[in-house]
């Protein structure tokens, strides 16, 4: 019989000297879990998150590097990494193309000094393929150095023998061949063995394995770039959507070696500034959700991996760093139980619930004991372990961040009650999205046998919906958040007020109610929707970060709620307007940004505070996915 998914307690993970629940293993002792690894931890890939021109085979950690060396007829100037959406006076430029999450084939454009170029992988089997295309020839000298590196401290011997490079490996020997002859240069600031060449206006071929010639790399490229094109064609209509939510997410895809896993995370800029990768709370169970679309593999994982960053009080914690410190104090949305429910209605494999539930479950406790306020839940920060002496906590500021909204004008002249350690706001929002989790963690418990906690979340789920009651606001016909300080609701209208809908709360003439003001263009409808804030919010015009601008997770979460209730001409509005926003950018600069201005529509405009390249912006493309049938319903339940 295959060994399922072993729970290690507390108790015994101390005796064996194991760590804190933080560092908890009994996901990765799954068999299931343990295969899915095997599978993803393999290959070439762009796996190592400090340069997208970086192709690194697993597991040994062999890595073949594309630097360019920019000469000027004074000075000269060295590009060793590259990365998508930095910013800055003369740093390189990339505009990322299509990303298999196999690794089977990648495309970016990048600019940098006098170089443009498309740098263009494939593999074939074990073997890797490269092809770096001028657009023209550079108008001073620029040299292209193909760098070999052994990363992580792995073992292995690198060499350069004649007119090829040769990577010894434990397991294997990796030969690099190049189409375009050997330029020494005794000033490269390389480390390792290499080979260079003078860029021109010829393609010129990299490729491990055997010597192949030009036109035998680009035969492959092609294949594999047709072949990807091929799987996209199955979607008719949103066969460009599936390029760029796939391309959205898989150049953000890396291999993480302190865990020695693959992790989907939001963006390579934010893995640099955090020590190596950055996990956070909500964001990376929507890409877990989003990689569903195509790999049931790297969905599993994604959620399996991020529940590995619980803290010891048992809460996903708002961001996760790779410098080892975490969120103590501070939470973010809880969306986990939702996403995990429409992953397993995709793959309905039980083990994976098996290995999930606990941990959500634990998760969602955790809510009721630390953030409940006067019946409701209000967002929050605490006094906790602060080993990284991080300064601000247990303050308004860690409790926006805790909404995942950080500055909203939801929370503008909001206290923050250092004894109660939340905002005095009951969170319309943040209550609804908790009403939901018990709601899918119940009917996991169902199909679990897990008949106590399934009883136990029914209950809290009933005792919050009837209190909710509380915060419908007659007189606007929504459900508004109410200071407990004041008693006085608050008329800063967001879309997470649309959310008591996802929780199946509202009567149906409460949401006919609510509908009204998703169609009044004086608040959220418009040619770009749905804004962070009221059209008719005195913050709207500033559309910098939460004033204003778009955000993935709100048009996602809206999207869902409207499907409960059924109103099917708003979803299909919303789904057509959060696809044009994906696009249009997309097809414009290679971008998928962090949010995007609700008065431009483009991620890029000067009023936004917008990380250019950030995966859930992929979330404005599943939408028209469950849309379209190719996801599961999400109104549907799961037994």
């Amino acid at each position: 019989m295959r060994k399922r998914c072993v729970i290690v307690s507390l108790a015994m993970m101390f005796v064996l000297g194991i760590g804190s629940l933080s560092s908890a293993v009994s996901q990765g002792d799954c068999a299931e879990y343990r295969e899915i690894k095997s599978r993803l931890v393999r290959g070439w890939n762009t796996w190592n998150t400090r340069s997208v021109l970086q192709h690194v085979l697993l597991p040994e950690g062999f890595a073949i590097n594309l630097a360019f060396k920019q000469h000027y007829w004074l000075e000269e100037k060295y590009l060793g990494e590259a990365l998508i959406g930095r910013s800055g006076k003369g740093v390189e430029e990339v505009r990322p193309g299509f990303h298999a999450y196999d690794g089977s084939y990648t495309c970016l454009d990048v600019s940098w000094e006098t170089l443009i170029a498309r740098v263009e992988s494939a593999t074939d089997g074990e073997d890797l393929v490269l092809l770096v295309t001028p657009a023209k020839k550079p108008s001073s000298p620029v040299k292209l150095i193909a760098e070999t590196g052994m990363l992580w401290n792995r073992p292995g011997l690198l060499e350069r023998n004649g007119d090829h490079l040769v990577a010894r490996l434990p397991r294997r020997e990796v030969k690099i061949f190049v189409t375009t002859p050997h330029v020494a240069d005794p000033y490269i600031p390389v480390k390792t063995p290499h080979i260079s060449f003078f860029v021109t206006e010829q393609s010129i071929g990299i490729s491990t394995g055997k010597s192949r010639s030009l036109e035998e790399i680009k035969a492959l490229v092609d294949l594999r770039k047709g072949e990807l094109v091929n799987r996209a064609a199955q979607f008719g209509e949103l066969s460009g959507a599936y390029l760029a939510v796939q391309a959205g997410i898989a150049w953000n895809t890396i291999y993480e070696p302190k865990g020695d896993r693959v992790v989907s995370t939001v963006g390579r800029l934010w893995n640099e500034e955090y020590g190596g990768y950055c996990l956070f709370g909500w964001d990376n169970f929507f890409l877990a959700y989003m990689t569903a679309l195509e790999s049931r593999d790297l969905a599993f994982a994604n959620v399996i991996e991020h529940l590995r960053g619980k803290t010891d009080e048992g809460f996903i914690p708002n961001d996760n760093r790779g410098n080892g410190s975490k969120s103590w104090d501070r939470s973010q949305p809880p969306v986990g139980g939702l996403m995990v429910r429409e992953i397993y209605k995709k793959y309905p494999e039980r083990w994976f619930l098996e290995a999930t539930f606990d941990d959500l479950l634990g998760w969602n406790r955790w809510w009721v004991k630390k953030r409940l306020n006067e019946g409701l839940l209000s967002y929050g920060s605490h006094e906790a372990q602060n080993p990284f002496a991080e300064p601000a906590v247990r303050t308004k500021r860690t409790a926006g961040y805790e909404s995942g909204m950080d500055d909203s004008p939801m929370y503008t002249g909001v206290p923050f009650n250092r004894e109660k350690n939340t905002l005095e706001l009951q969170d319309v929002g943040l209550t609804s999205l908790y009403i939901a989790d018990c709601n899918a963690l119940a009917e996991m418990a169902g199909i679990l046998g897990r008949k106590g906690e399934r009883r136990e979340l029914q209950e809290r789920s009933r005792r919050l919906a009837k209190k909710m009651g509380e915060l419908w606001h007659y007189g606007t016909g929504f459900y508004l958040n109410r200071r407990t300080d004041t008693g006085e609701f608050s008329f800063r209208l967001s879309p997470t007020l649309f959310y008591p809908l996802l929780a199946k709360i509202p009567s149906a003439k409460q949401a006919k109610s609510m509908m009204e003001h998703f169609f009044d263009p004086r608040e959220f409808y418009g040619e770009w929707m749905l804004p962070s804030i009221a059209r008719n919010d005195p913050d709207f015009l500033r559309q910098r970060y939460w004033k204003g601008a778009i955000w993935p997770p709100l048009n996602f979460l809206t999207y869902l709620s409207l499907r409960h209730y059924g109103f099917r001409d708003a979803q299909r509005r919303l789904a057509e307007k959060s696809l044009r926003l994906l696009l249009d950018e997309w097809n414009r600069k290679g971008y998928v940004s962090e949010n995007y201005s609700s008065i431009t529509g483009t991620g890029d405009d000067s009023r936004l505070s917008s990380d250019r390249f950030h995966s859930w912006g992929a979330l404005f493309g599943i939408i028209s996915f469950i849309e379209e049938g190719f996801m599961p319903a999400p109104e549907k339940p799961i037994h």
